[in-house]
């Protein structure tokens, strides 16, 4: 029997309290909406799921208010448990549905178990499954944006036909992504960003969300430029990948950490022996809250916070738009003299 996403969205939020209470386990029912942290099941309330529908709006609909993340029940699954396939991810819903499961495969057929619940096995497994980005199309889109990085990162990786879902069709396809490994200062991948690109490499894909994280972010980031366990005394932190790997591109010896958004970037954990970061920050107020709280913390930490500013909207444009040498001159003035002297190339 074959049943379309949009059909699997549909059963599910027909028991859509039932499906809260077996994957946002750590929420609570208020009313008509599931209240949790977020849509990997962290304690919190910031995200919630409508349970019944109301005024045309259909239950199993769900928003994240602190990261703009919504979709649908499917996704829920998918996060929560950890899977990367579509198909993994529809077994789990008809499983939960107690649907028959589709044909099985062809006997000496392989087939990796899924991922466990939780979603920082999925992200290692992804990770796994990527290619470096040399050659790739994924080093063509960052070449397009000024972006060029030593081979040696680690963190960036390539994926050929990254599985996508749409939040309001339930279509899936895949498409080629950009692949960049969260992790802790240790070294261990906790999670990962996706960025699906054109198949030309010009551009991101044209899809309505582009861009989505899996795995456990809170504390850890995008790290460029810092091997796993070494100290960092003196390091820069920002918002999005696109911005910190900017700064990393005029100051290749600088570690940078991208923490993917406002509230990670408010939770970053510092590497041991940090005594001075710069905090990347936007040219709008957005990001505003987490600059202001992980500079509070910093201090409470002994560690001297320094906010850089770029000329136009990010340091991303900056660096494309006015070139990395102009990038480079507008930051000498904003770091450090003896950080300027270290990190910044000569005149």
């Amino acid at each position: 029997m074959t049943v379309s996403a949009s059909e699997l969205a549909h059963r599910l939020g027909e028991h859509a309290e039932a499906v809260c209470r077996e994957y946002l386990s750590n929420g609570h029912r208020s009313g008509n909406y599931w209240m949790v942290g977020d849509v990997r099941n962290t304690r919190g309330r910031s995200m919630h799921v409508r349970l019944k529908a109301v005024g045309g709006k259909a239950a199993g609909k769900w928003v994240d208010e602190s990261s703009g993340e919504h979709g649908d029940l499917l996704d829920v699954i998918e996060l929560s448990c950890g899977l990367v396939d579509f198909r993994e991810v529809a077994d789990e819903a008809r499983r939960f549905l107690s649907m028959p499961l589709p044909s099985p495969q062809p006997l000496g057929a392989q087939r990796q178990p899924a991922a466990s619940r939780g979603s920082p096995d999925a992200a290692r497994r992804l990770f796994a499954m990527s290619q470096p980005i040399v050659g790739t199309p994924a080093e063509r889109y960052l070449a397009g944006r000024g972006i060029l990085l030593s081979w040696h990162e680690h963190a960036l990786r390539f994926h050929p036909g990254c599985y996508y879902r749409d939040f309001v069709t339930g279509e899936t396809r895949t498409l080629p992504a950009l692949i960049a490994a969260v992790t802790s200062f240790d070294g261990k991948i906790t999670g990962l960003q996706r960025t699906w690109l054109d198949p030309s490499g010009q551009g991101k894909a044209q899809l309505a969300d582009p861009r989505r994280s899996l795995g456990h972010l809170l504390g850890n980031a995008i790290w460029l430029g810092l091997e796993p366990g070494a100290l960092a005394p003196v390091m820069a932190a920002g918002e999005g990948f696109e911005t910190m790997a900017s700064l990393k591109v005029v100051m290749p010896a600088l570690p940078v950490a991208a923490a993917t958004s406002a509230n990670h970037l408010a939770g970053l954990t510092f590497p041991p022996g940090c005594r001075r970061l710069y905090i990347a920050a936007d040219a709008d107020a957005a990001g505003r809250h987490g600059i202001e709280r992980l500079s509070q913390r910093a201090g409470e930490a002994g560690i001297l916070a320094l906010v850089l500013r770029p000329q136009l909207g990010d340091f991303n444009d900056d660096l494309r738009h006015l070139g990395p040498a102009h990038l480079a001159a507008w930051l000498s003035d904003q770091l450090v003299p003896e950080d300027a002297r270290l990190f910044l190339p000569p005149g």
